[in-house]
């Protein structure tokens, strides 16, 4: 396989993390290989943009035979940064910060909550699972001490711009955000945000044109 380009669209990147759950789907059955578009049925696309999407990672797969599937698997879990092992700080530990830190698929993915911020006196000190809460206070030190690499904003809108500038200010460069608030980044840090309202009303607008 020829090395993949570094200019891959983000929209392709996002694909990239679906294709991989459907070839660990097809590896667990005993699938060996894949076509574009067996790929394409599974992820509600076509197969010219799945052989699209995978042709920034290089050259490979054979004509009538298609993809090895542990192969490219093996190629999207590196592109992904999945061989990796990321150390990660969660701002907020109410209902959804909670759920968050319990979301086991994130450790399967290599992504490990090592930290969790709150400002509640009643939280601070005690334990989420095998981490302990630390304050607000502590942002800092905790984000040095622990090597943070990305940071979960699950805080009210109305404190999360303050609390990301300081992590930002800390030096960490990659902020995944559930507020319900359009943060505001500098260009190097990576951001992605999750909007549950804005999915509900997709679906809201998706229902309603199917209304008589």
């Amino acid at each position: 396989m020829n090395g993949f380009t570094n200019t891959i669209p983000d929209a392709s990147v996002r694909r990239f993390s679906l294709y991989l759950r459907y070839l660990e789907d097809f590896e667990r059955s005993g699938v060996r290989s894949v076509a574009s578009d067996r790929l394409a049925r599974r992820g509600g696309t076509t197969a010219a943009q799945v052989r699209k999407d995978l042709s920034y990672l290089g050259s490979f797969g054979k004509r009538g035979l298609g993809y090895s599937v542990e192969e490219l698997t093996r190629v999207l879990r590196s592109v992904l940064g999945l061989d990796s092992e990321w150390r990660v700080a969660l701002l907020g530990a109410g209902r959804i910060g909670t759920a968050l830190f319990r979301y086991q698929p994130f450790r399967d993915r290599g992504f490990h909550i090592t930290t969790v911020i709150d400002n509640d006196p009643c939280k601070v000190g005690t334990p989420l699972g095998d981490v302990v809460i630390r304050g607000e206070d502590e942002l800092e030190c905790a984000l040095r001490d622990d090597r943070t690499d990305l940071v979960i904003v699950a805080v009210p809108a109305g404190v999360a711009q303050s609390l990301v500038d300081r992590v930002v200010a800390a030096g960490v460069r990659a902020v995944l955000n559930y507020a319900p608030t359009q943060l505001r980044l500098p260009d190097d840090v990576a951001l992605r945000n999750v909007s549950m309202l804005v999915e509900l009303q997709s679906l809201s607008y998706s229902l309603a044109r199917r209304r008589p």
